[in-house]
């Protein structure tokens, strides 16, 4: 299925031009409306091509938001930053450029569009998510894509902090207040509660297939070879992930050695 993005109500999604393994179609920069005005998600990579359509479809920026540090969300945002005036917001200061750092629970209100900030770390140890309750929508950055599914990468991603997120946030699907999830990375989740059903059952096999495979390999959590595990676990998986699929083990096994 291939993913362009488009329209979403008055809202859009400009797709960045960096296609890969890890990407999916690209990046996902989020433009989100209210009126002439609007916040912007993610500008992505440093791409002068990209970061011209996002601000030809944004308009009047009142800030740009991030969801994690990663570059091929963040790389971009203090140029388009300073094409269209506007400060660059997210949870590390570091990232920060004009504006305070957001914090969880904290409302982004441009006219009459409110954007509620959902600490979600685990991806990695600043990502957020971002909430809008009038359209029951959810970015997730990295923490659930489009397609697929995600690495938390051991030592900044943490999988206990990452399985907690995805309670967060099947919480909030369950209680019907998010409906669909509009991701980093892949086509829009018109129906996000089986996807994180999915997503979570998805971690507990692997957590199984890990211990399994250090049952196999006669080692504990602290003692494995995290490329012999990924050689049991991932065996069905491209090599091209293998060295993601390893970063992945080594935080499943630092999960695992504080049970």
């Amino acid at each position: 299925m291939t993913w362009a993005g488009g329209s979403f109500g008055p809202h859009e999604c400009v797709l960045a031009a960096n296609p890969g393994p890890m990407t999916l179609d690209g990046t996902n920069t989020w433009v989100l409306r209210s009126g002439e005005r609007s916040l912007v998600v993610d500008p992505g990579p440093l791409d002068d091509a990209h970061l011209a359509a996002v601000a030809a479809a944004a308009g009047d920026v009142a800030g740009v938001l991030l969801t994690h540090h990663h570059l091929d969300h963040s790389a971009g945002a203090r140029e388009l930053a300073e094409r269209v005036g506007a400060p660059v917001r997210a949870l590390d200061p570091a990232y920060t450029l004009g504006a305070e750092g957001l914090h969880d629970g904290e409302v982004v209100a441009v006219g009459d569009l409110e954007v509620r900030v959902v600490a979600t770390p685990g991806h990695t140890r600043d990502s957020l998510s971002f909430y809008l309750p009038s359209d029951g929508a959810i970015l997730t950055g990295d923490t659930v894509l489009g397609r697929g599914t995600t690495v938390v990468a051991h030592p900044d991603g943490a999988l206990g902090a990452y399985l907690d997120s995805l309670d967060r946030l099947h919480a909030l699907a369950e209680a019907h207040e998010v409906e669909a999830i509009w991701p980093g990375h892949g086509p829009v989740i018109e129906r996000a509660l089986p996807v994180l059903d999915y997503y979570i059952s998805h971690r507990r096999e692997r957590l199984a297939q890990v211990e399994t495979a250090l049952g196999r390999l006669d080692a504990t959590p602290a003692s494995a070879d995290p490329r012999q595990v990924v050689e049991i676990v991932y065996a069905d998986v491209d090599r091209v992930l293998w060295g993601a699929a390893e970063l992945s083990v080594r935080a499943q096994l630092a999960y695992l050695a504080t049970r």
